[in-house]
């Protein structure tokens, strides 16, 4: 009965701390609530799916009689990035954590990666905020032709370079080169970012679309490699193709933002003939949960809301449309770093059930389990609600 599957992730949309938020110094967040409490939060769209329905969420707006399915779902995968949020919701849990350098970068990677990369070194080599590292170090790095490195709470290694200073065809390549030095030397570090920014002086530095990301490529089979397997073909919209290092997908398409994600999705589902479309809207989490930008956050929400009626509109007869996230990262908080959060599922298709509550699932892959399952082909970890929503 399905046979094209749309699942579109709001990055870092989380919607309450999960029950090991402790682990992760998360206790407390809850990015849904969070910006409802803190704004005047207006998503009429996603309420009538039944978002505020979703159990445990502490909203009064409840719907009467959703038309969409919800539920809410944990992660079982060691961490709380991006790249383990969409590996899982594929499929691949991933049970060994990558590691973190709250303390910076050990000496000999760096001067490993400036010789492979031929350049002077880096400045900075800190854990912390990138906007507040470019206003910091910005000028230094330009006056010393040297790229900024820094790391998050997240096992990130990030490169900041201005783009007149640093091409960004050159940042790409010394990320790739970084890239090759931590999986050679062991050093267990999840994904490496490309951070090129613009601007003359600290005070006005932004980085730009010109972001990559390089990620480990030691992640498991997902649901996208079951696709191609089964001679399907898969879109990959956003950053989902650097997530996934490109594998699993027939063909990409990269944005500058969720606004030209949101339109680019919505004029595929009209025309495009591949029968998995996987969405990352980056904003989300880039310009907004990590910089406490609770209004910004919110103006995101609404207009994603507001688009949501014509992604309805363009789906066929036997589409099925998920909504979802990778994460939380709650603008509330102090903590401008993701948070450990439960991520919400709401489902719509003109042939499925509505105002069906699929309750609290315990992983992420459940979403990659009722999909493979929907189009007769094997599962690889979580349990299937398919039984519920058909």
């Amino acid at each position: 009965m399905i046979n094209r599957a749309i699942i579109i992730v709001l990055d870092s949309f989380g919607v309450g701390e999960t029950p090991d938020a402790n682990e992760y110094g998360d206790v407390g967040s809850n990015t849904l609530e969070g910006i409802y409490y803190n704004s005047k939060l207006n998503i009429p769209n996603m309420k009538k799916l039944g978002l505020y329905n979703i159990q445990g969420i502490k909203i009064a707006e409840k719907e009467n009689q959703p038309i969409g399915i919800y539920g809410k779902a944990a992660e079982k995968s060691k961490g709380k990035n991006s790249p383990v949020g969409h590996w899982e919701i594929a499929g691949f849990i991933n049970e060994k954590p990558f590691k973190t350098y709250y303390n910076g970068f050990p000496k000999e990677l760096l001067d490993e990666i400036s010789k492979r990369g031929n350049i002077k070194g880096f400045i900075c080599n800190k854990k912390g905020s990138g906007t507040d590292f470019l206003k910091q170090y910005g000028e230094e790095s330009i006056k010393l032709n040297m790229p900024i490195v820094y790391t998050s709470a997240d096992s990130v290694f990030q490169i900041a370079a201005h783009e007149n200073m640093m091409p960004v065809s050159e940042l790409h390549k010394l990320c790739r080169i970084a890239r090759n030095v931590i999986d050679e030397k062991g050093y267990g570090i999840g994904t490496v970012i490309a951070r090129p920014f613009i601007g003359t002086n600290n005070d006005n530095f932004v980085r730009t679309y010109n972001r990559k990301d390089f990620e480990a490529e030691d992640f498991g089979k997902t649901m996208l490699d079951v696709f191609i397997e089964n001679n399907k073909k898969v879109l990959a919209i956003g950053k989902i193709e650097d997530l996934f290092s490109g594998r699993g997908i027939t063909r990409a398409i990269h944005t500058s933002g969720n606004t030209d994600g949101i339109n680019k999705t919505i004029e595929e589902i009209k025309n495009s003939s591949e029968d998995l479309i996987f969405v990352n809207l980056v904003d989300f989490d880039m310009l907004y949960g990590h910089r406490n930008n609770i209004e910004g956050y919110r103006n995101a929400l609404e207009e994603f809301d507001s688009k949501l009626p014509e992604i309805i509109n363009a789906l066929n007869e036997n589409d099925i449309l998920i909504l979802t996230a990778d994460h939380g990262n709650d603008p509330s908080t102090p903590s401008t770093d993701h948070s450990r959060e439960y991520i919400p599922i709401l489902i719509y298709g003109k042939k499925l059930k509505r105002n069906v509550d699929i309750g609290i699932r315990e992983t992420y892959a459940d979403i990659s389990a009722t999909v493979l399952d929907l189009f007769e082909m094997p599962k690889l970890s979580g349990t299937s609600f398919k039984n519920s929503i058909i």
